[in-house]
C-alpha cells in the first residue's frame, strides 16, 4: 500500500511535549554580541541530548542567483565567523567564488530552537585550511582526499576503489596534504534567535550588525 504522504503529515506533532521541553527564553537578558548567546544556546543543546548539533543548513546561489542549499558541519565560531570547509572546485565552492555570501541555519527541535546567520564569506588562508583538515577525524581526511566533489560519479564502485585509495593514504600520511580543501568563514551582518512556544508565541530576536556595533530587535512570528 503507497504511503499517503499528506496523511501522514497531518499526523506529526509538532514539539510534543512526551519528548519536548520548550525552555523560557526572555531576550532582555540576551547579550550585547550575538556569539556569546550562540555558544550558550550551542552548549545547551549538547546538554539535552540534540543529536549531531553542530550541523547546519548552508545557503548559497549560483552565478545566476539561483538558490542552492545543503547540510554540512560547523567548524568553529568565533570573532572571525562561523566557519565550515569544502574543496574549492565543489558545487558550493564555486558558488561562493561567485557570490561570497551565504546563509547559515541551525535547527535544534529538542529545545525547539532555529539560529539563522547571514553575511559575506571569505576563504582562509590555505594553511589554516589545511590545519583544520589534518585535526580532524582520518575518515574526514580520506574524504578529503577522494575529492572531485560535486562531478559526475559513474558509479558506487567507482567511488568505493578511490575511498579505498584514500582511506590507505590517510592512515599512512596522517599530515597528507589536499590543496583544494578550503577553509571558509561567514562573517555574521545579523542573526537571528527563534524559541519556539507551544501556544505559537514564538519569541524572535534579530541582531543585526551597524558600523557602531550590534543592534538588536524583536520580530513579530
Amino acid at each position: 500500500m503507497a504511503t499517503d504522504l499528506h496523511e501522514l503529515l497531518r499526523s506529526l506533532r509538532v514539539w510534543d511535549p512526551e519528548v519536548t521541553t520548550l525552555p523560557a527564553f526572555d531576550p532582555a537578558g540576551a547579550p550585547a554580541a550575538p556569539l556569546e548567546l550562540f555558544t550558550t544556546w550551542f552548549a545547551q543543546a549538547v546538554a539535552a541530548g540534540q543529536t549531531e548539533p553542530h550541523t547546519m543548513s548552508l545557503a548559497t546561489a549560483d552565478p545566476e542567483g539561483r538558490p542552492d542549499v545543503r547540510t554540512v558541519m560547523l567548524h568553529g565560531a568565533d570573532a572571525a565567523g562561523f566557519a565550515f570547509a569544502s574543496h574549492a572546485h565543489s558545487r558550493k565552492g564555486g558558488h561562493l567564488a561567485a557570490r561570497p555570501y551565504a546563509a547559515l541555519g541551525f535547527y535544534w527541535p529538542v529545545l525547539g530552537r532555529q539560529v539563522r546567520v547571514r553575511g559575506p564569506v571569505s576563504a582562509a588562508p590555505s594553511g589554516e585550511g589545511q590545519a583544520d583538515l589534518h585535526a580532524r577525524s582520518t575518515g574526514a581526511l580520506a574524504a578529503a582526499l577522494t575529492g572531485r566533489q560535486s562531478e559526475v560519479l559513474g558509479s558506487l564502485d567507482e567511488l568505493a576503489r578511490a575511498s579505498e585509495e584514500s582511506w590507505a593514504r590517510a592512515q599512512r600520511e596522517p599530515e597528507a596534504p589536499v590543496p583544494s580543501w578550503t577553509l571558509y568563514r561567514l562573517a555574521p551582518e545579523e542573526v537571528e534567535f527563534f524559541q519556539g512556544d507551544e501556544r505559537r508565541r514564538h519569541v524572535r530576536l534579530a541582531y543585526r550588525r551597524t558600523d557602531g556595533g550590534w543592534e538588536r530587535e524583536l520580530l513579530w512570528p
